[in-house]
């Protein structure tokens, strides 16, 4: 099967039939063409190379995961749009799929009636993203400007936002939560928050862990 330009061809790529059935039922009723269904990362990354959809629909936490699926078809299949589509409102997991090259991210409890006019949007050149999301992409956009580098020994640089830093400052000078909270003006589970990113993105257990690995 052969794409041309003007075909609104779409791949469906998610391991669960019933999805499947439910996109495939709404955007046939809106008008586009889907040229394969799928259920994994590997067959979402051959279907798109060989058929050249106008749109690859992936499911985020599917068998041998969908943005590892999305960064391949972006770049084998660069004219192809990748969108999202998943339950995950995780904010790894959109940030990991925008930097794959997704330029959708449309959650499964979207009415299927807005389906087809959010991939219209897509191959218009718009990105389909939900009103809180995009405010979280604003958001973080704003907050990379900001952002500062820390050198680790032995391992790659890592980046926190500003608020982060701050924070992991006062770690390092062992002030407690409730004493963070008051010198930053926020309440104590916006510090724990900040705390918990932290000790994800140095990879250690907790705040000692944390120190000692800046220290060393």
């Amino acid at each position: 099967m052969t794409a041309t330009r003007n075909e609104a061809l779409v791949l469906v790529a998610d391991d669960h039939p019933p999805t499947r059935a439910g996109v495939r039922a709404a955007l046939e009723a809106g008008g586009f063409t889907i040229c394969a269904e799928v259920a994994d990362a590997g067959s979402a990354v051959e279907a798109a190379v060989r058929l050249r959809p106008s749109i690859c629909l992936v499911d985020i936490h599917m068998p041998g995961n969908g943005i590892s699926a999305a960064d391949q078809i972006t770049k084998r299949v660069p004219e192809a749009a990748v969108v999202m589509l998943t339950v995950s409102q995780d904010d790894e997991d959109l940030f990991d799929a925008l930097e794959a090259g997704a330029i959708g991210y449309l959650l499964k409890d979207i009415d299927p009636r807005r389906l087809p006019d959010a991939l219209r949007a897509v191959l218009r050149g718009e990105a389909a993203l939900p009103p809180h999301l995009l405010t979280k992409v604003v958001a973080e956009f704003r907050q990379r400007g900001r952002r500062r580098r820390v050198a680790l020994p032995g391992r790659q640089p890592v980046d926190f936002t500003h608020r982060e830093h701050e924070v992991l400052a006062m770690m390092r000078d062992g002030l407690t939560t409730a004493e963070m909270a008051e010198r930053l003006f926020v309440e104590p589970v916006t510090v724990r928050t900040h705390i918990a990113a932290i000790l994800r993105k140095l990879r250690v257990p907790d705040r000692r862990a944390a120190v000692e690995l800046l220290e060393s």
